[in-house]
């Protein structure tokens, strides 16, 4: 039997500081350097740059809503404040979409660094398996849950800051600019997924509002100190893992056009140390802690999207029910697991950060436009954080946003056709539930 006694408030700055972070982290781990394929080191870096401006004046403009709503659903409990509860509803499934469709795709890369340690476990088990672990740490509580992700996220960054120290010493900019744009300035647009890759995630530190001590002070200090963090971070991998033998260096396994990789680092540090060091060996080890760190902190993430939409009827109702004894929102990770795993077991890892970076743009566009629609329908709303420069940073944010979901159905246009009817199928059960509830 479970009851709604509300989600214990345990959650300080650092401990949000250290989900934020390590919601997005593994994105500088693998991914983004699909994108130097796409549009080169100039394409990507132009792609990488416009990204970062929209993630940091998204970033404080969504840290008003969520300290003036400290909610655990997210741009859900915004978006159904400000425009009605069909865009509300429309909003929280983009992002059930982005929290639940982007750990089975880390899933499968950790998978894979367990297989190339152990060969005799397949890819799948192990995912599979995490899977599990990481639910039940989180079902178990939320303060165990954090302590551990900010844990796991020092190390990540530490080993990040280490292989720049090792990297940036071998940088020659010549690396950079050769062969900078392969598909002209087309290529820029293509990049623009696995560049949002370096960020995704981050808007999960307002998921966890409600499990926060003081969430009206203690929310904007999480997302300014995350987001700083990760833009350097950002900066420092690009430039350093690009600078040590070229983009197709860390893009291809086996030479130029070969299969592409997921693991650009171990591929550029092994241009300096060779594969058999102990720092090379060190960097793969230690990098599963980027990718267990991003995994977990999503599942988080996603529980707690997931629990509000239930816990309002959205979805089914028991997915928003609080576990009586761990007063963690254990039916909706459990249910959250289910369609992960569903998820790995199709196999298409590339196709599911595409649908997961879909929802995140949808919301992204649907939170800028309702923090500009609370503030003038809602000026007396109790705002403890407001962001300075009000109106540029959601109006950036916004535009940023935009182009780059038009450029992703241009560019992955079946996906997004199927990732469109999943909110089209999902609203009109909505509607003819809500309407039978009548």
């Amino acid at each position: 039997m479970t009851q709604n006694k509300g989600l214990k408030k345990t959650l300080t700055p650092f401990m949000l500081w250290g989900l934020g972070v390590g919601y997005v982290i593994s994105g500088m781990y693998f991914g983004w350097n699909l994108g130097l394929e796409k549009g080169g080191t100039g394409g990507m870096a132009i792609a990488t740059l416009a990204i970062m401006v929209m993630y940091v004046t998204f970033t404080f403009s969504y840290a008003e809503l969520a300290c003036a709503i400290p909610k655990a659903g997210g741009v859900f409990d915004y978006a159904n404040k400000a425009m009605g509860e069909n865009i509300g509803f429309i909003a929280g499934i983009a992002q059930i979409v982005e929290f639940i469709l982007a750990p089975p795709a880390i899933a499968f890369a950790i998978g894979a660094y367990f297989n190339a340690f152990f060969p005799q476990v397949p890819v799948l088990t192990s995912a599979i398996a995490i899977y599990f672990i990481f639910t039940a740490l989180n079902v178990y509580g939320v303060k165990a849950a954090a302590s551990f992700e900010v844990v796991v996220t020092i190390f990540a960054v530490g080993e990040l800051l280490l292989f720049s120290g090792i990297a940036l010493p071998k940088f020659e900019v010549t690396n950079l600019t050769q062969n900078a744009l392969p598909n002209g300035w087309t290529g820029l647009f293509a990049a623009i997924p696995f560049a949002i890759w370096f960020f995704l995630g981050i808007e999960g530190i307002a998921n966890v509002a409600e499990e926060t001590k003081n969430p009206q002070r203690d929310i904007s200090k999480g997302f300014g100190w995350a987001i700083f963090t990760l833009a350097i971070l950002c900066i420092l991998i690009f430039i350093s893992a690009t600078g040590i033998a070229g983009w197709e260096a860390i893009v291809y396994k086996n030479g130029l056009n070969g299969e592409t990789s997921d693991s650009p680092l171990p591929l550029a540090l092994a241009k300096i140390t060779g594969n058999n060091h102990l720092m090379y060996h060190l960097l793969i080890t230690v990098g599963l802690f980027g990718l267990v760190a991003s995994f977990h902190g999503l599942i988080l993430a996603a529980g707690r999207s997931t629990y509000e939409m239930g816990r309002v009827r959205n979805i089914p109702s028991f997915l928003g029910k609080i576990s009586p004894r761990f007063h963690t929102p254990a039916n909706a990770l459990i249910g959250n697991m289910v369609i992960g795993i569903l998820a790995l077991l199709s196999g298409k890892t590339s196709e599911i950060i595409i649908f997961s970076v879909f929802g995140a743009l949808t919301l992204y566009i649907i939170s800028m436009i309702s923090i500009m629609i609370l503030r003038k329908r809602e000026p007396e709303l109790p705002r403890p954080f407001r962001i300075r420069f009000y109106p540029l940073f959601p109006v950036v944010a916004l535009i940023i946003a935009s182009i780059s979901i038009i450029a992703m159905l241009i560019f992955n246009l079946k996906l997004g056709l199927i990732y469109l009817s999943i909110l089209a199928i999902t609203f009109l059960l909505y509607r003819t539930f809500k309407t039978a509830d009548k």
